[in-house]
């Protein structure tokens, strides 16, 4: 779980630090159409870094539970908002990673599918106490 939370943080480090960049340097490169798909990798990074840091604090979660849930949260922000960052800041064509980005979003969906089935359960078993 510690490795879960640190490699979150690190995520969250990068998420402010592309921001950062986004806002003071790359404006003067990149068109608005880039700059505003820029964002909203960035922006879809921290949203799901602050799951991540939900998913890992929560006690009702068990630990392998946790793991699996960030396992999909971190392909997904790996897949969905590093294939962004590559496609724009490293200049590799979408027409080579066009399927990276939508595999990213459905594996983000998966997490969210997975933890919102684990707490529909949750509320079913307190309700036959």
């Amino acid at each position: 779980m510690n490795k879960n939370l640190a490699f979150t943080t690190l995520l969250g480090l990068t998420a402010v630090i592309l921001g950062a960049f986004a806002t003071h340097s790359f404006r003067e490169v990149l068109s608005m159409q880039q700059m505003n798909s820029l964002e909203t990798g960035i922006q879809y990074q921290m949203y799901h870094v602050i799951v991540l840091l939900f998913i890992n604090s929560y006690n009702g979660f068990s630990v392998r539970f946790k793991n699996y849930l960030s396992t999909f949260f971190f392909l997904g922000i790996i897949l969905f908002s590093g294939s962004i960052y590559c496609i724009h800041l490293l200049g590799i064509s979408a027409k080579n990673i066009w399927f990276v980005t939508p595999f990213g979003g459905f594996l983000l969906i998966l997490g969210w599918l997975l933890m919102t089935l684990f707490f529909i359960k949750k509320s079913r078993n307190q309700k036959n106490k």
